[in-house]
């Protein structure tokens, strides 16, 4: 299969690109950056330049495809609703490229937008919230919409990806307890975040494309919710920060943006996923992780 995969050279991307060619698939990895195109050539990728910006030049990308893998996502949050509509759009452009066709398109959304019973985990069958209520959910409209157009789409949900390096929203997190000199959590810190290994997802997002399956929404979860205290006491014990319990009132002044997500419990399942695809994610946990953060010779 040759597969069109944006955001080729981002932190999942490239596992995603790796993962494809490894499993004998040709890939097109669009990349906007000069300096990040020779790595995503020597990976096996043929470079397509361009941005998710060009609406025309994803079209030509996807009608060059056998199936599109779209991970491209801006994210800086604070300007997160409007990259949330910029996604809509893309979504758009890239689905009217295969419209009326059977290659796969797999677009890439968040497991909160599923959650949707208050204490239970969120499961792939769940009705999600609107983009009126969590933005990112702007992503599956656009999806239900292009598939209402005749395009083979399903939905990838991601939680906080992980490696020793980078960890979704929990990176920021540590940028905050670095500047503070202290790691909190909000509550008593039972509320939860799901998580998964890096290798785990790429190869999540290749099963995907290869079944094709319509409308399919999986959960790239591996482990379903881990408290964020637990998270603080990993990163507290790896930096030799102090970790505290912070008031819901002091939470907005603590994490500034961040506040948004730092106090939500959102568990999801991917009891569905794992029976579809046969996926068994097998890669270290977050705490795991966590632990073996890179520390400056200064901090230690």
């Amino acid at each position: 299969m040759r597969v069109f995969v944006t955001g080729a050279t981002g932190r999942i991307g490239s596992r995603v690109v790796e993962e494809l060619i490894a499993a004998g698939h040709q890939v097109i990895g669009l990349c906007r950056s000069d300096d990040k195109a020779p790595a995503l050539a020597a990976a096996g990728a043929e470079v397509y330049r361009g941005s998710i910006a060009d609406p025309d030049g994803l079209r030509e990308g996807a009608a060059r495809s056998d199936g599109v893998i779209h991970l491209a996502f801006n994210h800086d949050f604070s300007r997160f609703v409007q990259n949330c509509e910029d996604d809509r759009r893309v979504i758009q452009a890239l689905g009217s490229a295969l419209a009326g066709s059977d290659r796969p398109l797999i677009v890439t959304s968040g497991t909160g937008i599923a959650n949707t019973v208050p204490g239970k985990s969120a499961k792939e069958d769940n009705p999600i919230v609107g983009s009126s209520v969590h933005p990112r959910a702007a992503s599956e409209e656009a999806a239900a919409s292009v598939a209402a157009d005749g395009v083979n789409v399903s939905v990838v949900r991601l939680p906080q990806v992980h490696d020793q390096v980078t960890q979704g929203l929990i990176t920021p997190a540590i940028g905050i307890y670095r500047e503070k000199g202290g790691c909190a959590y909000i509550g008593d810190g039972l509320n939860r975040w799901p998580a998964a290994h890096f290798l785990d997802v790429a190869r999540l997002y290749r099963l995907a494309i290869e079944k094709a399956e319509p409308n399919a929404k999986y959960h790239a979860v591996a482990e379903e919710g881990v408290p964020m205290r637990d998270i603080a006491e990993a990163i507290g014990r790896r930096l030799k920060l102090p970790v505290k319990s912070i008031a819901q009132e002091e939470a907005a002044a603590y994490f500034g943006w961040l506040s948004m997500f730092a106090r939500y419990d959102m568990p999801a399942s991917s009891a569905q996923t794992r029976r579809k695809l046969g996926w068994q994610p097998t890669g270290p946990s977050l705490i795991a992780d966590l632990e073996q953060l890179p520390v400056p010779m200064t901090e230690l």
